[in-house]
């Protein structure tokens, strides 16, 4: 099936207004964190979005050859940091306002596959969980709400 939308304007006429998106994606990385760390977790939390909420992606794309390549967010996603008390706060505030959260907490670092992260935050009660980065969706005003005192990432 062939897309038709342009969500990004290219190809649609100079004429076309840009996409104002009325969602936001965030991702906030504990500040403490190794580079490789940052990278890791920012990686797996946002694995979960497309599956959870797939509006977020966009159409697949394809290469002046034709060569097919996978889909992606079709909007940007934000990247934050903050400390420990940061992360908490965040979290307990999405969680509240029932917005899409995906956790990374630190004893994930530890364990080697699905099966035992899964085990791992598990067994931690919501209010304990060693944060070490959260993914949020959700409407735009309400992540940024969410997010208020995080820093973006530099």
């Amino acid at each position: 099936m062939e897309n038709t939308e342009h969500p990004t304007g290219v190809g649609a006429g100079a004429a076309e207004a840009p996409v104002r998106f009325d969602t936001g994606i965030a991702v906030l990385l504990r500040d403490d964190l190794a580079v490789w760390q940052r990278l890791n977790v920012a990686s797996f939390l946002v694995s979960g979005l497309g599956t959870h909420v797939p509006e977020v992606v966009g159409a697949p794309y394809r290469d002046g050859d034709d060569t097919l390549y996978l889909p992606m967010f079709r909007q940007p996603v934000l990247v934050f940091e903050g400390n420990g008390e940061t992360l908490t706060r965040t979290h307990s505030k999405a969680v509240a306002r029932d917005l899409a959260v995906a956790v990374f907490t630190s004893d994930l670092f530890a364990t080697g596959n699905d099966r035992d992260n899964r085990a791992a935050v598990r067994a931690v009660g919501r209010d304990s969980l060693d944060l070490a980065g959260i993914a949020v969706y959700g409407p735009r005003n309400a992540v940024a709400k969410v997010l208020k005192g995080a820093r973006m990432h530099p």
